[in-house]
């Protein structure tokens, strides 16, 4: 990493810090930067004040990337984020075209901040119905 980068992480790593100190979310945040190392946009986690389990930095930043950027720009940027994002994030950073992750705390290191999980899992059952569910899916992806 160049200085810009480590900038732009630290920058990532103190809106993490606003997100909980300041406003009483979960230490998470993010921004996304240009080629050039522009901060385009920044966010935090506002899961907690938004009474909105989705609403991590990360998929903010994919959607609004999504929405402002066109696909080549976006896959120029890069976002610079306090933890590696979930696979609720990464999945939409995916879909985005976002051309790059720069994280500070891999997803082993925070779980090693944090206590386990204590809420209840969901079962997954399937895959079923392929002959039926295929149908609306077959030829859209060409």
């Amino acid at each position: 990493m160049n200085d810009t980068e480590e900038t732009l992480l630290r920058r990532a790593i103190e809106l993490a810090r606003e997100a909980r100190e300041v406003h009483g979310n979960p230490p998470f945040g993010s921004l996304l930067a240009d080629a050039d190392g522009t901060v385009l946009a920044e966010d935090r986690n506002t899961s907690i004040t938004d009474d909105d389990i989705t609403a991590h930095p990360e998929l903010k930043l994919a959607r609004w990337a999504a929405q402002h950027l066109a696909p080549e720009v976006a896959a120029t940027t890069t976002m610079f984020t306090s933890t590696q994002p979930c696979g609720m994030c990464a999945g939409a950073i995916e879909r985005s075209g976002l051309g790059r992750v720069v994280y500070a705390l891999s997803t082993e290191q925070f779980l090693t901040l944090r206590p386990p999980v204590t809420w209840g899992g969901h079962k997954l059952d399937g895959p079923a119905l392929f002959d039926e569910a295929r149908v609306p899916v077959e030829g859209y992806y060409r």
